[in-house]
């Protein structure tokens, strides 16, 4: 590891610092790309500028697992929510015996903080409590980098039922990447926790030809959902008039739910290839426009 290296892992705990400083540092560090605030081209350099500029409150209800839920029943209806089994202000409040068989706990305030449960039987009820309260110690705009929508997401756990098809171990994960309210492409997820694979597909379901080097790509084709429009059309009421979000969906059996929302994928980290690719998405994102004397979005 070179000097440089070394240098910008220490500057990239150092939170404190002004976010369009620190997210130069930050960004370099993990990618070995200079980072253009001033001139962003590139997705994940767009990505990075939205975190440091682009603040209209309404983010932090959208990317809180719990809160969402009202915005998803406003624009699209209750129906496209998967049940919510309990709500939790405190690790401690969680009561297992209460919940069913299978189940599944989220932390709302961040990534990746997922308990899922499908025997409870085999669950490790001390290993689980442990886990839980570690994560409500966390927040993810200090935990990562940065992202400025999980700033004010109150730490809490949420139970929701555990969601499976008949014949798959892992439900696909569809991410619809929206740009002004208009999906573009989607990611499909497939066998996630279990063989993570990755294929990106257009509107009229032909597969794309770049991929992240991080996930491995998915070979074989994967059909299109028969209620493929209704899923479009859910994004798209979704995603508004941000400059960007990716909505994302399952469909179980015919049968719609929403996933999350999410304004930083991969903390604007993970590059495409081919190389031609980062450009061409970034493409697509029209950032807003700061008003002279502001550092900071605050309106849609």
């Amino acid at each position: 590891m070179g000097l440089k290296k070394i240098l910008y892992g220490i500057i990239k705990k150092m939170k404190f610092l002004p976010p369009e400083i620190y997210m130069k540092y930050y960004y370099e560090y993990y990618t070995g790309r200079k980072l253009n605030l001033e001139n962003p081209t590139e997705f994940n350099e767009k990505i990075q500028w939205l975190k440091v500029y682009y603040h209209p409150p309404i983010l932090t209800q959208l990317v809180d697992k719990y809160k969402v839920r009202d915005y998803v029943k406003e624009k699209v209806g209750a129906e496209y929510l998967n049940d919510l089994l309990a709500v939790y202000d405190k690790a401690s409040d969680v009561n297992f015996e209460e919940l069913p068989e299978k189940f599944v706990i989220k932390g709302v305030h961040g990534f990746h903080f997922n308990l899922i449960v499908k025997d409870k039987k085999k669950l490790n009820i001390k290993k689980a409590k442990f886990l839980l309260h570690k994560w409500m110690q966390k927040n993810q705009y200090y935990r990562g980098g940065l992202e400025w929508a999980y700033k004010h997401v109150p730490q809490r756990l949420i139970a929701e039922k555990f969601l499976e098809e008949i014949g798959k171990k892992v439900i696909n994960d569809y991410k619809f990447f929206c740009f002004n309210g208009s999906p573009k492409f989607v990611q499909i997820d497939v066998e996630r926790g279990i063989n993570d694979q990755r294929a990106f597909y257009d509107l009229d379901w032909n597969k794309l030809e770049f991929y992240n080097k991080e996930n491995t790509v998915y070979e074989g084709e994967i059909k299109q959902p028969e209620n493929f429009e209704e899923m479009l059309r859910i994004a798209k009421k979704l995603a508004d008039k941000f400059p960007f979000v990716r909505v994302d969906l399952y469909n179980i059996n015919g049968k719609i739910l929403f996933g999350e929302m999410t304004f930083y994928p991969s903390d604007g980290r993970k590059l495409f290839y081919p190389e031609k690719y980062n450009k061409i998405l970034g493409d697509y994102i029209e950032l807003p426009k700061l008003a002279n004397g502001k550092k900071e979005i605050t309106k849609l």
